[in-house]
């Protein structure tokens, strides 16, 4: 809020900024459920990837490196509890979601739809491209495998059980949940799809960071272009 504040000419002492925050009721008051994470490990379906982002979680080159995974949310339709999923791919230039689906169930082709989107949009990356994801079923597929190998994009894996190899999206996932989930209700899947992603578009658009000179991940590539 300092930063944004310094972005508008205002120059106020950070721990101000913390007071009146607090009492105008603007900090996140919202807690982190500890619940059961979502899992799509299904065991060796296929062909696990060896782990070749080996938790080298920055890059240099815009759209060379991506990281994906599935998250679980609850949403309520005529008052039974459901689930939903997303599907993000993050690259890890500026940590910009480049591409996402929703879906009411963990399935294939919603990953395939943003594996898809994100093949497309990434395209322009002058060097050889990695898109890691943990060993969940989805990944380990002749179709997933086959479609990395169509446009020379290396594959690389978490080791199995290990989420620490795929942190970073695992905290987009908090973020996310953290700022707009916890300790709210949504009833019906349009509502948390809506919410979900208008957050996304936030998070890559306003979202600033400190590791990104205190821009927001699409002005920071923009601005990286631009030199």
């Amino acid at each position: 809020m300092v930063e944004l504040l310094k972005r508008e000419g205002y120059i106020v002492n950070h721990k101000k900024v913390q007071r009146l925050m607090r009492k105008l009721g603007l900090c996140i008051t919202s807690f982190w459920r500890k619940t059961r994470k979502y899992s799509s490990y299904r065991g060796k379906v296929g062909k696990v990837a060896k782990n070749l982002l080996n938790r080298r979680f920055n890059s240099k080159v815009v759209h060379q490196k991506l990281v994906t995974d599935t998250t679980e949310f609850k949403y309520y339709d005529n008052g039974q509890v459901k689930k939903a999923y997303l599907n993000p791919y993050m690259d890890l230039f500026n940590r910009e979601i480049v591409s996402f689906e929703i879906s009411k169930q963990p399935n294939f082709i919603a990953i395939s739809n943003a594996l898809s989107k994100a093949i497309e949009i990434t395209s322009d990356c002058p060097y050889r491209r990695t898109f890691h994801s943990d060993q969940g079923w989805a990944y380990q597929t002749p179709y997933y495998r086959q479609k990395l190998q169509e446009h020379n994009i290396y594959q690389s894996m978490s080791r199995k059980g290990n989420c620490h190899d795929n942190s970073v999206v695992e905290n987009f996932f908090g973020i996310l949940k953290q700022e707009v989930y916890y300790g709210k209700r949504f009833d019906s899947f349009d509502s948390l799809e809506i919410t979900i992603s208008n957050y996304i578009h936030y998070y890559n658009n306003l979202r600033i960071k400190k590791n990104l000179s205190w821009l927001s991940p699409i002005e920071y590539r923009k601005s990286f272009k631009n030199k």
